[in-house]
């Protein structure tokens, strides 16, 4: 071999990176059969699987074909990069770092196709289900929690590619956490409010539309959102509750009762005779028969002692849950008035000091 042949070869060679021509072809060919297939999936994945998918009355599947064409055809880029380098001599520390990048990429590809399918099930899911009136609290929570759990698996696949790549995940969470702890100290109120949402929105103690009693308020649901609830109250201002507050109170929900309960406590002078209490009990019974298109049969009226030198009769009766309340009280009270007025039971008048 002359010296010039042998200068061209070492030439060729310092240009090949220590490769043959051979093994440059073969790296060559097999990422070129990736980048084929990857196209041929996408391809297909527009035409042919879209229009198989578009045959079913199943929403689900067109929406999986559309999400997983790039993170397919990605991945299969990837592992034929991975198969072509494979083909090739590299020297051991080059190698090395060349291991750590596929390894991670690798990674993030199946972490991107797995998060694009949950994410298109999800999206799937709350569109169908956006005209549902009753899933109106849930559709504002979907959001959120597809957000979450997007977040969740991001971070997973991340922690899984630096671990295959050699790191040591252990003491890379172990660094950030007195950070992390310091954060979720000050974000704990509103983390507090996020699960509180949570628990409404799985738990199901109440409605938007419903009446509910907690912490002294007393109102109408008007929305139930990711960090409060609005609540209208009766005299007319709209209250907003932090959500942890449901978890941590005594909630009650006026809306789901079978009926509502009324006690009234009726003073009548001392000197009302047995005979008239015994009146008065039946003329009350009397008043919650004339009254069954708004007030259950369930009723109940007895003298319960003596208070501030006057007769105590407690009058007990249940309004029904499709009557107006405040309506109904009213017309029950004013006829109670009129009927006792027309009988001469008079009450006592309050005692002065």
């Amino acid at each position: 071999m002359s010296k010039s042949t042998a200068l061209f070869n070492s030439a060729v060679n310092g240009l090949l990176l220590g490769n043959s021509i051979d093994q440059w072809l073969n790296a060559g060919f097999i990422l070129l059969l990736g980048w084929l297939i990857g196209k041929t999936i996408s391809w297909a994945g527009s035409s042919f699987l879209t229009r198989l998918a578009a045959r079913s009355d199943n929403r689900m599947d067109d929406a999986l074909v559309e999400a997983l064409r790039r993170p397919v055809v990605t991945l299969i880029t990837v592992l034929s990069f991975v198969a072509g380098y494979k083909q090739l001599d590299v020297p051991g520390r080059l190698d090395l770092w060349m291991d750590r990048v596929f390894h991670v990429a690798i990674a993030l590809s199946l972490t991107w196709a797995v998060v694009r399918a949950l994410d298109a099930m999800l999206k799937t899911y709350l569109r169908d289900r956006a005209s549902d009136p009753e899933g109106a609290e849930r559709n504002q929570f979907l959001p959120a929690v597809r957000s979450s759990i997007k977040a969740l698996l991001w971070a997973l696949g991340i922690v899984a590619a630096l671990n295959n790549a050699g790191y040591d995940v252990g003491a890379l969470l172990a660094g950030i956490g007195i950070g992390g702890l310091a954060m979720a100290l000050a974000a704990k109120d509103t983390l507090a409010n996020i699960f509180g949402g949570i628990t409404v929105f799985t738990d199901k103690p109440f409605s938007a539309g419903e009446r509910v009693r907690i912490g002294g308020y007393d109102g109408i649901v008007e929305e139930i959102g990711i960090r409060s609830t609005r609540l209208r109250t009766m005299d007319g201002p709209v209250v907003v509750i932090p959500n942890h507050k449901f978890t941590e109170s005594i909630l009650e929900n006026v809306s789901q009762e079978g009926s509502r309960r009324v006690r009234h406590e009726l003073n009548l002078e001392a000197q009302t005779g047995k005979a008239e209490l015994q009146q008065a009990i039946s003329m009350l019974a009397l008043l919650v028969q004339d009254h069954q298109l708004v007030l259950e049969e369930e009723h109940g009226a007895h003298l319960s002692g003596f208070k501030d030198g006057a007769l105590q009769l407690v009058f007990v009766y249940h309004i029904r849950k499709s009557a107006p309340l405040l309506a109904t009280q009213n017309e029950v009270n004013m006829d109670l008035l009129m009927r006792f007025r027309a009988a001469g039971i008079l009450f006592a008048k309050p005692a002065t000091a």
